[in-house]
C-alpha cells in the first residue's frame, strides 16, 4: 500500500504543474485591468502605468510565470492587494471554516442517505423507496442557493428559530480558543458549552443546506449498489444458510456495497467544495469560496491562483485518501496493489 501510494503521488504532481499553469494563463485572460481597478476611477494612465510595473504586469507572460513559480517552490503565493496579506495566512485563517462547514454538510448526508438507500433497496417499490426518489430528485433540482435562501426566510424570518445568517458565531459570541480552526471541536476540546451551541446553531442552516445538495446522489448511489449485491450469489449462499437478515445486510451486503459509496463521497466533497462558494456568499460564511469571489471581482491574481491550488491539492489528498479506504473496506483491493 505504501508503494500503491508513492506511485499515486507522482502521478499527481504533472496533475498540479497543470493547474498551476491553466489557473495562471486563465487570470491573465481574464477581462479587467488590475492596475487600473486599484488605481482608482479618476487615476491618471502614468499612475496606472506605475502600479502596474510596480506589481510587474508589464513584463512578459514567461517572466511572470517564472517568478510565480520560483515564488511557489519558496511557499509563497504572494499577496493579496484587496487584504493587503500574503495569500498563505488569508487561506490558513479561511480554509478552516471551508472545511469545517463542508464536512457538516457531508456528515449530515450521510446520516440521511446511507439509511435512506439501503432501506429503499431492502423494500423496493415502497413508500420508502418512492421518498428515496423523490429526496434524490428534489436534491438535484433545487439549486443551492435557492436552497439557503429558503431555509433562511422559514428558519429565520418566518420561525424565528436560527440566528442571523452572518458567519460562524454570533455579534455576542467569542471565538474559541484556535486549536483546529473548527470552532465545533475549538470549543468542545476548551468545554465551553455556550460557545459550541452558539457556533452549532450558526453552521446549522448552510450545513443542511449542503446537506441536501449532497444528499441525491449518495442515496441513489446507495440504493443502486444495494440492489445489485443484495442480488448475488454470495448473499444468496448466505441467506440460504441461515445467517440472520441484519447480518446479511450488515456484513456481507452493506460492506461490499460501500466501495461505489465511497467513490461518490470524493466526487459529493468535490461539489459540495464548489457549492460552498454560494452558500458562504448566502450565509456571509468567511471562507474560502466567498474569498475567491470577492478577489475575482477586484481582478486580484494571487488570490484566485492560490485558492484554485489549494483546492488542488485538496483534491489530491481527497482521491489518495479514498485509495486507502479501499483497501480497508475490501481487503481484495488491497492484495491486488
Amino acid at each position: 500500500m505504501l508503494r500503491t501510494l508513492l506511485d499515486r503521488l507522482a502521478t499527481t504532481l504533472p496533475a498540479l504543474a497543470g493547474v498551476v499553469l491553466v489557473s495562471f494563463l486563465l487570470t491573465r485572460v481574464l477581462p479587467g485591468d488590475t492596475a487600473a481597478y486599484f488605481a482608482g476611477p479618476a487615476a491618471t494612465p502614468q499612475a496606472i502605468a506605475q502600479i502596474r510595473t510596480e506589481l510587474g504586469l508589464d513584463r512578459p507572460l514567461p517572466e511572470q510565470f517564472a517568478r510565480y513559480v520560483a515564488d511557489l517552490a519558496r511557499g509563497d503565493l504572494g499577496r493579496s492587494l484587496t487584504t493587503g496579506q500574503p495569500v498563505t495566512a488569508d487561506l490558513g485563517s479561511r480554509l478552516p471554516a471551508s472545511a469545517e462547514l463542508t464536512l457538516v454538510g457531508l456528515v449530515l448526508s450521510l446520516l440521511v442517505a446511507v439509511p435512506l438507500g439501503v432501506a429503499a433497496a431492502l423494500k423496493q417499490g415502497s413508500l420508502v423507496d418512492h421518498a428515496c426518489r423523490v429526496v434524490a430528485t428534489a436534491g438535484v433540482s433545487l439549486p443551492v442557493f435557492f436552497t439557503g435562501l429558503l431555509l433562511v426566510y422559514v428558519f429565520y424570518f418566518v420561525l424565528g428559530w436560527a440566528p442571523a445568517p452572518l458567519g460562524r458565531l454570533d455579534a455576542f459570541a467569542s471565538p474559541p480558543p484556535a486549536r483546529t480552526g473548527f470552532f465545533l471541536l475549538d470549543s468542545l476540546m476548551a468545554g465551553d458549552a455556550e460557545t459550541f451551541r452558539a457556533a452549532l446553531a450558526q453552521i446549522a442552516l448552510p450545513g443542511l443546506t449542503l446537506a441536501i445538495f449532497a444528499l441525491a446522489p449518495i442515496a441513489r448511489i446507495t440504493r443502486a449498489a444495494m440492489l445489485a449485491v443484495l442480488a448475488a450469489d454470495f448473499v444468496r449462499t448466505a441467506r440460504a444458510a441461515g445467517l440472520s437478515r441484519r447480518r446479511v445486510v450488515v456484513t456481507y451486503a452493506l460492506r461490499n456495497a460501500m466501495l461505489p459509496v465511497v467513490t461518490t463521497l470524493g466526487m459529493v466533497f468535490s461539489f459540495l467544495l464548489g457549492a460552498n462558494v454560494l452558500v458562504e456568499k448566502v450565509f456571509a460564511w468567511p471562507g474560502v469560496g466567498s474569498y475567491a469571489v470577492e478577489a475575482l471581482i477586484a481582478s486580484d491574481f494571487a488570490p484566485v491562483q492560490g485558492f484554485v491550488l489549494a483546492m488542488a491539492l485538496l483534491y489530491t489528498v481527497l482521491n489518495l485518501a479514498i485509495d486507502l479506504a479501499y483497501g480497508l473496506i475490501d481487503p481484495r483491493v488491497r492484495e491486488a496493489a
